[in-house]
């Protein structure tokens, strides 16, 4: 099992670069949040920290705080509640209640470099957790974390709510990213 803080190297090229036409629930969920996560990538790459860290008046948003944002994100649904681990390096040093946008804020005090590890490397986790519950449980898994009336979500309802928190953000990034460089479009290259 893949511990929290241990990176993880695996590069797999045969993700789906988007949902099939007619595939199975969990092809065309995996492949839509495949899809977002790729095209979230392509918004928020190759940029310096100037890059990083341009906004949108009136918004704090950056896309150096969506991709520490996003990483949280992905540790916290496929680490923390999906498989019960408590997380690592740097969400365990943070004071949730005394700096609930910690992720947010600090984006700004990071490297680019830092900033695309975490996220590529909270992807990659995401990923090989991801596929071992589906393997061993199928998306009817519940995760292992409840919500506070006691209720545990699918694997199911995780990938919908990932997919619906992508979605949002990339939202965020197509805007961003157009305003630094001039960078527009729906797909990113193949």
């Amino acid at each position: 099992m893949n511990e929290i803080n241990e990176p993880v190297d695996e590069i797999d090229d045969t993700l789906p670069v988007e949902p099939p036409v007619a595939g199975s629930e969990a092809g065309t969920l995996i492949g839509s949040l495949e899809r977002q996560r790729r095209t979230f990538a392509w918004k928020c790459a190759d940029l310096d920290a100037a890059g990083l860290g341009a906004r949108l008046a009136p918004s704090s948003v950056t896309l150096g705080g969506l991709l520490k944002h996003l990483a949280l994100v992905e540790d916290e649904y496929f680490t923390r509640r999906l498989l019960g681990r408590e997380l690592g390096h740097p969400w365990n040093t943070v004071d949730w209640d005394a700096e609930p946008d910690w992720e947010w804020r600090s984006a700004a005090a990071d490297t680019p470099e830092q900033l695309y590890a975490l996220w590529e490397e909270a992807v990659a986790r995401s990923r090989v957790n991801v596929r071992r519950v589906l393997a061993e449980e199928g998306l009817d898994a519940l995760a292992r974390r409840t919500w506070p009336d006691g209720r545990a979500p699918s694997l199911r309802r995780i990938l919908v709510d990932l997919i619906e928190e992508y979605a949002r953000h990339v939202g965020h990034a197509d805007l961003i990213r157009e305003s630094v460089d001039g960078r527009v479009g729906e797909d990113p290259p193949r």
